[in-house]
């Protein structure tokens, strides 16, 4: 089974790429995020013919979470219980959904904006509603994982350069003790390998020429129980699909299970 995450940036601007690489890739379940679209605008139909069904969670703003599946789509649930909105409004940033043998939840983790800011202050009570949302499934017997754009790099090998974040939000002490914390509810981290380069970054931004200099971050991440991280054949960041003309500025992690 080959489970994927890829946040797209906006389904519309990328919906040619996405469907190609689903036909191509031989994904069972793509979890994305970044959807940028209404759900009465999603591409159902194009998705259908090509064998997936979909579980859609967005308003057409700058969030928006889904699960594809081509095994099944079941019990699923939209939002985050006890998510703490920003601003007065919940945001669409969680999708979990039972996919044949494998729970998964997609996940497109508030960005921080600066440490000072109060979107900081969400997103750590964000990913404290995260754990409390998840700690069920992790404990259980059944392969389950969280997978999406955290916006958190755990590690300084994690980025190219530590220098360049400092004072700046993705590597603080504070949001990496969040993953630490979501691992105490019984998560691990599926670290990819990548398919060049040292270090398997799935995040490189538009400007300043940061893909060719692979100046980029690992943010986009698997966290996965027990039973899930013993079922991992092999797990790799797709860096191909960063190359080129409409290309998302994330690359899809993709992790193949023996279930």
């Amino acid at each position: 089974m080959r489970i994927a995450t890829w946040n797209v940036n906006s389904i519309t601007a990328r919906l040619p790429r996405l469907l190609a690489w689903l036909e191509s890739s031989g994904t069972d379940v793509l979890c994305l995020q970044e959807a940028k679209i209404a759900e009465e605008q999603f591409p159902f139909d194009q998705l259908r013919e090509l064998g997936y069904e979909a579980a859609v969670h967005a308003t057409g703003r700058w969030n928006g979470v889904a699960v594809l599946s081509r095994v099944g789509l079941e019990d699923v649930v939209k939002g985050l219980p006890g998510d703490p909105g920003y601003d007065g409004v919940t945001e669409p940033r969680a999708l979990s959904a039972t996919c044949g043998p494998v729970r998964v939840w997609s996940v497109y983790v508030p960005n921080g904006r600066e440490v000072d800011h109060p979107h900081y202050a969400y997103k750590l009570q964000w990913f404290e509603a995260l754990k409390a949302a998840v700690a069920g499934d992790a404990s259980g017997s059944r392969p389950f994982a969280v997978l999406g754009d955290y916006n958190v790099a755990p590690t300084d090998d994690d980025v190219y350069d530590v220098a360049a974040f400092e004072g700046s939000t993705h590597v603080t002490p504070a949001e990496r003790a969040a993953l630490v914390s979501l691992q105490e509810a019984g998560l691990s981290d599926v670290v990819p390998r990548p398919l060049k380069y040292d270090h398997p970054y799935t995040y490189w931004d538009y400007r300043q020429l940061c893909f060719p200099k692979n100046r980029g971050m690992r943010i986009d991440l698997v966290y996965g129980n027990e039973p899930f991280a013993k079922a991992v054949k092999d797990a790799y960041v797709d860096r191909e699909e960063r190359k080129g003309k409409g290309a998302s500025d994330h690359a899809p992690v993709v992790v193949d299970l023996d279930v």
